[in-house]
Formats: structure tokens, C-alpha cells, sequence
């Protein structure tokens, strides 16, 4: 535990809003790896291993989460609708919507610690469905498929979704880094 346990709970935390739930679901993690030691092959890490049993626990809130998904709670701040972001004919970014430099190619260890920080704000205010699939598909680097089949969405779902997560981030980021 003493090895793991902060790695776990960061690791849990990045991907879900309630910092008690990040705690229980690392209690848990050891709690199942206890419980199964003696199936532990050593075929990977005991690192690994955790964290394939917590990111299994963190699926199953996700699907949770989804499920209950209400999108009268969804509140964005953007007043334009999503195709007005974009050229009809050539698919690229309107000039009036172009997003702006972020600044965040510099390698300043302090501007990007601040970044790292607003950015999770920022995540913090997507609906739970939003953050789970933005976070298995850009921070885990899940494969779209098996997001689609660990969440039960339709593809096309996956897609308005991760759209509407960028975009959403896209006007956070604006509003607060720049």
C-alpha cells in the first residue's frame, strides 16, 4: 500500500470529480488485490496490476454514471451552435471561432503546472459522461471501439461527445488560461 497508494489515488482522481470516490475506489483496489494475491502471476507489475484493477473499477462508474446520464444538467458555455464553429464546405475552423494561441508550447515548469491546473478545472466542469469518455480516450488512449462497448454508447454518440468535450474545453481553456 505504501508503495502504490498515492500513485492510485492520483491516478483515480485525474479521471473522476469526487475526491472520496478516488479514495474509496484505491480502498477497494487493494481490498480486490488482496482478495485474488494468490491469482497475482507476475506476468506484470504489481503497479500494473493495480492499476488494471482500479481502472476496471473506474469503468464500472463510468457505466454507472452514463447510464443515469441527464442532459438537462448540461449547462456550456457556448451560445453558438456547433456548426457555426466550422466552414461547411472545407470542415476548418471559421475565422471568428479560430481558437486562439493557448501559449502552452513554452517549457516554462510554472506556466505549465498552472496549465495542468486550470485544464483539470476545466475537465472538472464536464458532465460525468463527458469526463469519462474524454479521459479514457485522451488521457488513458483507450481505442474509440472499446470506450464505446466498456460504456454502451453508440459510435455516433462517441463522436458528439468527444466533439462537444473539446469544444467545451476549447471555451474554458479561452476564457480562463488566456
Amino acid at each position: 500500500m505504501s508503495r502504490y497508494a498515492d500513485y492510485l489515488y492520483s491516478y483515480a482522481a485525474s479521471r473522476i470529480k469526487d475526491q472520496n470516490l478516488a479514495r474509496d475506489l484505491v480502498q477497494d483496489t487493494f481490498l480486490a488485490a488482496l482478495e485474488r494475491r494468490e491469482k497475482f502471476e507476475g506476468r506484470s507489475s504489481e503497479k500494473t496490476w493495480l492499476t488494471s484493477i482500479l481502472r476496471n473499477k473506474l469503468i464500472d462508474v463510468y457505466r454507472s454514471r452514463s447510464s443515469g446520464f441527464d442532459t438537462h444538467g448540461v449547462h456550456t458555455d457556448i451560445n453558438v451552435p456547433d456548426e457555426d464553429f466550422f466552414n461547411q464546405d472545407n470542415g476548418h475552423w471559421n475565422d471568428r471561432h479560430r481558437p486562439a494561441e493557448l501559449g502552452i508550447e513554452t517549457h516554462d515548469a510554472l506556466e505549465n503546472k498552472e496549465f495542468e491546473r486550470i485544464l483539470k478545472a476545466c475537465m472538472n466542469k464536464l458532465p460525468a459522461l463527458w469526463l469519462s469518455v474524454f479521459s479514457m480516450k485522451h488521457i488513458d488512449e483507450e481505442r474509440s471501439e472499446l470506450i464505446c462497448k466498456q460504456l454502451k454508447i453508440s459510435s455516433s454518440n462517441f463522436w458528439v461527445i468527444i466533439h462537444r468535450s473539446k469544444v467545451s474545453l476549447r471555451s474554458c481553456l479561452q476564457k480562463n488560461w488566456i
